[in-house]
């Protein structure tokens, strides 16, 4: 296992027990009706939250640089949460679901904006789909393919142009890659600045409780699969 993947795992690990933290400070609030605590915006709370949130995002951009490929197969995630991903992570679209479901009370305004916000990332997300399709199709194409397949038996020359064509195509991913989390780092921000304070509790405790959710189902699968093979 390389060093960034091993880095990178335990930072993910490390960063899920925060998360379980966090979550349990968001339903504690929500729980808290009436309190003078209840009372005041949880601006602190929330701003706690969105920057563990850009933490994680400025890690994977750490091994973006370093390696991107590993972020296509996250080895440190079960394979439900990997069938899950798109681009690296998930959807920013459903981010605008998991707000349109979970905040309480949204005015008409509120929802013609998130429903205008949808339209506009799935519009985005169509457009980074795209461009993801043709790296990928770039990856396939029969001239790295020739040369892959002479890798063994080519003039330093052609070595030399292969690995010139991989990092020109890793470059290609990373790019993608963080227009992609740039989107969703932004889908956030802006669902955040049209949710009341206490909205904002209400989708980001859904939000976490969601991947965490994944995630623990995501392990049990794993493990039933890997039981049912002994």
């Amino acid at each position: 296992m390389k060093a960034e993947e091993e880095v990178f795992r335990d930072f993910f690990k490390a960063w899920l027990l925060q998360k379980q933290i966090l979550l349990d400070q968001l339903h504690n609030f929500l729980a808290t009706p009436n309190s003078e605590t209840k009372m005041e915006p949880p601006n602190h709370l929330i701003e706690q939250v969105l920057s563990h949130y850009q933490q994680y995002m400025e890690e994977k951009n750490k091994v973006a640089e370093s390696d991107v490929l590993l972020l296509f197969s996250q080895s440190w995630l079960s394979a439900y949460e990997r069938a899950l991903l798109w681009i690296g992570d998930y959807k920013p679209s459903l981010i605008l679901r998991l707000a349109n479901d979970s905040a309480e009370g949204l005015t008409v305004r509120q929802r013609e904006v998130l429903e205008k916000m949808m339209g506009e990332t799935k519009r985005a997300e169509r457009e980074l789909a795209g461009k993801m399709a043709t790296v990928q199709e770039t990856v396939a194409s029969r001239q790295i393919l020739g040369l892959a397949r002479k890798v063994g038996r080519v003039l330093d020359g052609e070595i030399c142009q292969l690995d010139s064509m991989v990092e020109e195509m890793k470059r290609a991913f990373v790019e993608v890659l963080k227009k992609a989390d740039e989107l969703r780092v932004s889908t956030v921000r802006e669902v955040v600045g049209i949710l009341t304070p206490s909205q904002t509790v209400q989708f980001l405790a859904t939000a976490t409780n969601f991947q965490l959710q994944v995630r623990k189902l995501g392990l049990q699968r794993d493990h039933v699969a890997e039981m049912s093979q002994i």
